[in-house]
């Protein structure tokens, strides 16, 4: 395991919210594995996906290569424009339905020598990375939360502190976390929820959506309960 500066913890509103502030996030702490392997890695992502960005982050933090496939827009996602900011790049696909991606994406790999990453980045031990930073903190949460699009950041956390009451909000797909508690966010993936909503940067598709559930269904019921919320990586930038 790569040492990296761990995420911050920061105070909001009765919550600690640990804050990954490395450059593509928590997911950038394992794929780099994947680059051993090979010097191109191939990515099959959603227009919002955050490991699109991580994958680009940690492709040029190791002078390698990083191709995202994703949904061809007339406007780009913010973190769409990310992935190329950091020197990535991406092929738009059309019509952008997740399993044409993921074809074009692995028909690429295929005839280039490339590596096609899996769905969410869940490499072999990702949730050992997570659990072994999540648990670096030192700080020992009674209730967890974070927001779950594959649920590898979920099963990580629980890894890490397996006594704590746990809270995933699934954002998109069905996400299966045995011992957690699944609250299903009401509007669709591609919603964004407003920046004004949370009080520290974080992306409108994910982890706003955690906050807003967060507040909304614990307001009264943690009095002097230890609550923390992981937001693994900053907003995209606009």
């Amino acid at each position: 395991m790569i040492k990296h500066t761990l995420p911050e913890i920061e105070w909001h509103d009765g919550v600690y919210v640990a804050r990954d502030l490395l450059s593509g996030g928590t997911k950038s702490r394992y794929i780099w594995q994947l680059y051993q392997r090979a010097n191109e890695i191939v990515y099959a992502s959603s227009a919002e996906g955050g490991a699109q960005v991580a994958l680009a982050a940690t492709a040029q933090r190791w002078g390698k290569r990083a191709t995202v496939f994703g949904p061809a827009r007339a406007t780009p996602h913010p973190r769409q424009l990310e992935v190329q900011r950091l020197g990535g790049k991406f092929i738009g696909v059309k019509p952008g339905y997740l399993n044409v991606v993921q074809a074009r994406a692995r028909e690429y790999a295929e005839c280039n020598g490339a590596l096609l990453a899996p769905f969410g980045m869940a490499v072999p031990n990702a949730t050992d990375v997570i659990a072994e930073t999540a648990q670096a903190l030192k700080i020992r949460p009674d209730v967890v939360w974070c927001a779950a699009g594959s649920g590898t950041l979920a099963r990580g956390l629980r890894k890490a502190w397996p006594g704590a009451e746990f809270h995933a909000v699934q954002v998109g797909a069905p996400v299966d976390l045995p011992g957690a508690e699944i609250h299903v966010y009401p509007k669709p993936y591609a919603y964004v929820v407003p920046a004004d909503a949370c009080p520290f940067d974080a992306c409108g598709n994910y982890e706003r959506k955690c906050w807003s559930m967060l507040k909304a269904w614990g307001e009264t019921r943690y009095k002097r309960a230890l609550v923390l919320m992981w937001s693994p990586m900053n907003g995209p930038k606009a």
